[in-house]
């Protein structure tokens, strides 16, 4: 049967597929709109699971909170290129789906892919998505944070974002809030404070100290010792109360905290970032 340009211009405003793709699904189902759809979706799941061993680390990352900041997310939505990861649909998308999150606090990632959105699962949506871009799209990392004050970070360009949560709300919590969400983005901490540092990465540290210490020919009974005060340095430089603070190098951002409130604490921070 003959299909007109504004069946096909119908199937492309409700997918969002290119035309020949519309014109060749209408075409296959003699041009029942809701068969269409279908068609065009089972393309999405076919071009998906094609594309399943290519890398996806381009994309888009971003951090909401929502509007009492008592609950946070941060996700990050993968792609193939660039290109794909800065068009208005892949990033339209993304923004729906931290919006979503974030109204429903959504505390997981499977919830959060098998929730419905416009009808669809979101698993079911980055499948179409999939097909309309024709490249991987991924969403495999999701973190939230639900404490009395949370901050987010956005970097420029969205490869970066970070949410920070803090155990009271005090005076000046939105700007002490949004300095630390940028601090964390800037200077990568490993965690709050050495207490809760990993002991595989504390282990980690003391085995290439211990290495680079032998490697410089001092006396054994000196390694432990000189390891020991390595992995201090470690802990001033990679942990978030221990760090420079960046707005003001004469003082760490744990003597910041305490300029704000005496009782002011991070609690915990998410970091994502593209490529890592």
């Amino acid at each position: 049967m003959a299909i007109t340009a504004s069946e096909v211009n119908k199937l492309r405003q409700i997918t969002g597929s290119g035309m020949m793709d519309c014109k060749n699904a209408l075409v296959e189902a003699d041009g029942d709109i809701e068969k269409a759809i279908d068609i065009l979706r089972k393309k999405g799941q076919k071009i998906a699971a094609k594309r399943a061993d290519h890398s996806a680390n381009e994309g888009y990352v971003v951090a909401k909170t929502n509007q009492d900041q008592t609950f946070g997310a941060v996700l990050m939505l993968n792609c193939e290129t660039d290109f794909v990861g800065k068009t208005a649909d892949f990033v339209g998308c993304a923004e729906s789906i931290i919006d979503f999150a974030v109204a429903n606090q959504v505390k997981a990632l499977q919830q959060l892919l098998d929730s419905k959105l416009d009808g669809k699962t979101i698993c079911e949506l980055l499948t179409e998505l999939t097909g309309k871009t024709g490249e991987k799209i991924e969403l495999n990392k999701f973190e939230v944070m639900e404490k009395p004050f949370v901050a987010s970070y956005n970097h420029n360009g969205n490869r970066l974002a970070t949410i920070v949560g803090f155990n009271k709300k005090s005076a000046n919590i939105e700007t002490a809030g949004h300095e630390i969400a940028m601090q964390i983005a800037a200077m990568s901490p490993v965690s709050v404070d050495e207490k809760s540092v990993p002991q595989n990465v504390i282990e980690r540290e003391l085995d290439i100290a211990r290495e680079q210490v032998r490697n410089e020919g001092k006396p054994e009974e000196m390694v432990e010792k000189i390891a020991q005060g390595k992995l201090n340095k470690f802990f001033k430089e990679s942990t978030l109360v221990h760090q420079e603070f960046i707005r003001d190098n004469k003082k760490t951002v744990g003597q910041y905290i305490k300029e704000i409130d005496a009782e002011l604490v991070v609690d915990a921070f998410y970091r994502l970032q593209l490529g890592q």
